[in-house]
């Protein structure tokens, strides 16, 4: 039986992020091959008739699974009966969003502004108000399968904890190759824990400016394709053995001050995600995790009284 559309809201869909994703979410790359989307596209005014355009092209290209686009710069209509959000509105989203929407924050500071968005949108649940730190996840992935010359599937259990800036912490101690002789762990293969503690964590860490350098724009293709893979495991479940990382409300796991949000590593089952819990955490990593704990509390201070 054909499902029922689910309608995704991405806002400042005429920028560059916007672009590369609302193509990506019509093509089933986002929730799957076989779900129905109607896109919500919205922007600021002076984006109108770019926002437009895009709305132009969706439609000329003739996706299956697109059944609807709305191009708007009215938060209010935009807004309305949305299952998923990417880059949103908070006001808007708290009065007339599905009571069930679950939120994606990609804008940066992005922790601090999921965290911002949940004070102005109390009625949806913490549970489901996240920020994309999948895209660091992503570049630790890529690093490590460069390094090792394997392919970028055979890697797994990369964790990036803590905020998505250059004091995150990418954290290889649990993760694991796919090889002929079954799976063996990053740190053996490597064979090199002063590259693992340094440059690699630096590379991660600097990607985006390193990018930015590079194109003179920000990465677009990228966070765009890190923000389906974070809605469809969210939303599908992650492979059995596998987490990811994802910005969620921090709940003290792993010491980490409750009420923040606090990248982690996590399971999605059923539309739910879970920490993962257990995992052994050496004096190395502490101090990188309590040092990007220590600016989440900053941004958090400072923003709040920026909105007293």
């Amino acid at each position: 039986m054909a499902k029922d559309p689910a309608t995704v809201l991405v806002t400042g869909a005429a920028g560059q992020i916007g672009y590369a994703l609302v193509p990506m979410i019509a093509r089933g790359v986002m929730l799957g091959p076989d779900q129905p989307v109607i896109l919500h596209m919205l922007d600021i005014e002076p984006a109108a008739e770019a926002l437009n355009g895009v709305k132009m092209e969706l439609i000329d290209a003739a996706f299956p699974l697109l059944r609807g686009v709305v191009a708007t710069t009215d938060a209010v209509e935009a807004c309305k009966d949305v299952n998923i959000a990417i880059m949103a509105q908070a006001s808007a989203l708290e009065q007339h969003a599905a009571p069930n929407c679950k939120v994606l924050v990609v804008a940066n500071p992005a922790n601090t502004n999921a965290l911002i968005l949940k004070e102005f949108a109390p009625s949806i649940s913490e549970k489901n108000i996240t920020c994309l730190t999948r895209l660091d996840h992503n570049r630790a992935l890529g690093q490590i399968s460069e390094r090792l010359n394997v392919h970028v599937s055979d890697v797994k259990n990369v964790t990036i904890w803590g905020n998505h800036s250059s004091t995150q912490y990418p954290d290889v101690n649990h993760a694991t190759v796919s090889t002929i002789s079954g799976q063996r762990t990053v740190r053996e293969l490597v064979g090199d824990d002063n590259w693992l503690n340094s440059e690699f964590i630096t590379t991660v860490q600097q990607r985006g400016a390193a990018i930015i350098k590079a194109r003179k724009l920000s990465s677009a293709l990228s966070a765009a394709s890190s923000a389906c893979d974070h809605i469809r495991d969210w939303v599908l479940g992650t492979p059995k053995g596998t987490w990811v990382s994802m910005g969620v409300y921090s709940d003290g796991s792993y010491g980490i001050q409750p009420g923040l949000i606090y990248s982690f590593p996590v399971t999605c089952e059923k539309g739910e995600w879970s920490i993962v819990q257990g995992l052994k955490i050496d004096e190395f990593s502490r101090g990188k995790m309590d040092a990007t704990a220590k600016e989440l509390i900053e941004e958090k201070s400072l923003a709040y009284s920026c909105l007293e």
